[in-house]
C-alpha cells in the first residue's frame, strides 16, 4: 500500500476510535433550529471571564509544541514561518496547581516578516462548571512588542453559539530558563 493511502487508512482508524470519546457541545439540526427561532426574541448576555494561560514549550508536561516552519525560519530575526499548536491549561489563578476551567486549544504562527507578530487561533475550551463543553474562539493579531495584547472572540459553541467579544491579554510571567509563559487574560464574551 502506499505510504499517502496508509496515513489515510490510519487516520480514519483514529477518528473512528476516537469518536466515541469525543462529547459535541453541537445539537442535532432540529434542536438548533429550534434554539435559532427562540433567540429571535432574546437579549443577549455579557459573560466576563479571567484566568490564566500555560503556554509550556520546554520540560515536563510540555503543552506547546513546533509542528512546522519555513525554510527561512531559523535565520530569520522574528522567526518568520514557525507554527506551534498548543493544548494549553487555563487555570482560575496563575498558579499552574490552581483549578483549571479548561484548555486553549489551536495553532499560533510567527506571521511578521520584518517585525515580531503572531498570528493566534484559538479555541477556549471550558471545563468545568456552568460553560462546561462550551467554546469560544479566538482569531486575531498579537504585537509582542505591545505590553496588552486585544484580540476578537469570532464565534462560539454550546452556551456561547453566534458569540462576539474581545479578549484582552498580558504576561503575568516568563520563565527565563525554559521560556514558558503564563499569561493573564480578561475576556468578555457577549452572546445570547
Amino acid at each position: 500500500m502506499e505510504k499517502t493511502a496508509l496515513v489515510l487508512v490510519a487516520f480514519s482508524l483514529a477518528v473512528a476510535m476516537a469518536m466515541p470519546l469525543v462529547h459535541s457541545t453541537i445539537g442535532d439540526p432540529k434542536e438548533v433550529d429550534e434554539w435559532l427561532h427562540k433567540i429571535q426574541h432574546a437579549k443577549q448576555k455579557m459573560t466576563r471571564f479571567h484566568f490564566y494561560l500555560h503556554d509550556r514549550v520546554a520540560g515536563p508536561n510540555v503543552t506547546a509544541m513546533r509542528v512546522a516552519q519555513a525554510s527561512i525560519t531559523d535565520k530569520s530575526p522574528t522567526l518568520f514561518g514557525l507554527a506551534v499548536m498548543m493544548d494549553d491549561p487555563l487555570t482560575e489563578g496563575p498558579e499552574l496547581t490552581s483549578k483549571q476551567v479548561g484548555r486553549a486549544q489551536g495553532l499560533y504562527g510567527l506571521s511578521g516578516l520584518n517585525e515580531m507578530s503572531v498570528l493566534i487561533i484559538m479555541n477556549l475550551a471550558f471545563t468545568s462548571g456552568e460553560y462546561n463543553r462550551s467554546t469560544l474562539t479566538i482569531l486575531g493579531r498579537y504585537g509582542p512588542s505591545q505590553t496588552i495584547q486585544e484580540t476578537p472572540i469570532v464565534g462560539g459553541s454550546g452556551v456561547f453559539r453566534l458569540a462576539h467579544g474581545i479578549a484582552t491579554s498580558r504576561i503575568y510571567s516568563t520563565n527565563a530558563t525554559n521560556a514558558n509563559v503564563v499569561i493573564e487574560f480578561n475576556v468578555v464574551a457577549i452572546h445570547y
